[in-house]
């Protein structure tokens, strides 16, 4: 036993060890290079830009942490927050609910029907969401959308689902259209992973399938379900895709600024002021960062975290 040995605790290296390491840096070189030229550095890059001022008259000024000042008190990007808060109490329930529901009815399914109903709640996640949105922006369309012919039969005027007070539905509907089904994937796949044992277990002392569902099912897959919340979670947050799409039909119920992301847009591609935006992403990303942290921190022990 060498010197090296004792005071390490463990043996030392050898030369077929070093090979092999090496050859693993060389297999995630081409992602780390990736990664780094195309993450790392324009993140590092916009956050510098967010440390400074660009004026007409005094050109680029350093103005330190005065951007990130500015940004919390702005009453746009601080509007937007609480729109996309409203959003999340409504639409992560909302989409866990349906999600977790269908997911229960699947897995008490054995029939060739369950297989082609798992595909067809999952299709509307495989369309792209521009498609999705463009799609669901003629369905709401008061003119010649769907709505629109079934009620003229009727010589009835269609509701508008992009008005003021109806678009706020007429978004959470897209969305939970769009996300329930892989939710309900993720949530499926757990359900399937417990020990069919359990159940027959539960079945001898007289569960019925509702109490199986709620007493065993669910609380058996609170990991699965806390990584749902959480992706739920960050995806409101970053709530973008579905209200740009819809902007265009809305009739001025959807504004530049309604979510933080597209506040984010209109700042850097409208007004080019692109010092502000990236102090306006890199808040955001502040606050999703610490709301994440905070959520797997509270559920810890249902996620299995310490």
């Amino acid at each position: 036993m060498t010197t090296a040995t004792l005071v390490a605790g463990k043996p030392p290296q050898t030369r077929g060890g070093l090979k092999r390491q090496w050859y693993g840096w060389i297999y995630v070189a081409p992602f780390l290079v990736i990664f780094t030229l195309f993450l790392v550095i324009p993140l590092v890059y916009a956050f510098w830009m967010s440390l400074f001022e660009s004026t007409l008259a005094g050109g680029e000024q350093f103005t330190g942490l005065a951007n990130y000042v500015k940004a919390f008190t702005d009453p746009l990007f601080l509007g937007g927050l609480g729109r996309v808060a409203l959003y999340g109490l409504v639409m992560i329930p909302m989409q866990l609910g349906v999600a977790l529901v269908l997911a229960l009815v699947l897995d008490t399914l054995s029939t060739k029907l369950s297989k082609v109903a798992r595909l067809a709640i999952f299709v509307p996640y495989s369309i792209p969401i521009v498609i999705g949105a463009l799609m669901w922006s003629f369905l709401y369309s008061p003119r010649f959308g769907p709505a629109a012919t079934i009620f003229s039969i009727f010589g009835a005027e269609a509701p508008d689902f992009l008005a003021p007070g109806s678009i706020f539905g007429a978004l959470v509907n897209i969305v939970t259209w769009q996300w329930a089904g892989y939710y309900m994937i993720v949530i499926y796949a757990a359900l399937r992973s417990i020990d069919p044992a359990i159940y027959e277990a539960a079945r001898i002392d007289g569960a019925n399938g509702f109490q199986t569902a709620v007493r065993i099912k669910i609380p058996m897959i609170a990991s699965s379900m806390v990584m749902v919340l959480t992706f739920a979670l960050i995806g409101t947050l970053q709530f973008f895709t579905e209200p740009v799409i819809l902007r265009s039909v809305a009739g001025g119920s959807i504004d530049a600024a309604y979510t933080p992301n597209m506040y984010v847009f209109s700042l850097a591609f409208n007004y080019s002021q692109f010092n502000y935006a990236s102090t306006i992403a890199f808040s955001l990303g502040i606050i999703v960062f610490i709301g994440s942290f905070l959520f797997l921190f509270l559920t810890r022990k249902q996620s299995g975290l310490k």
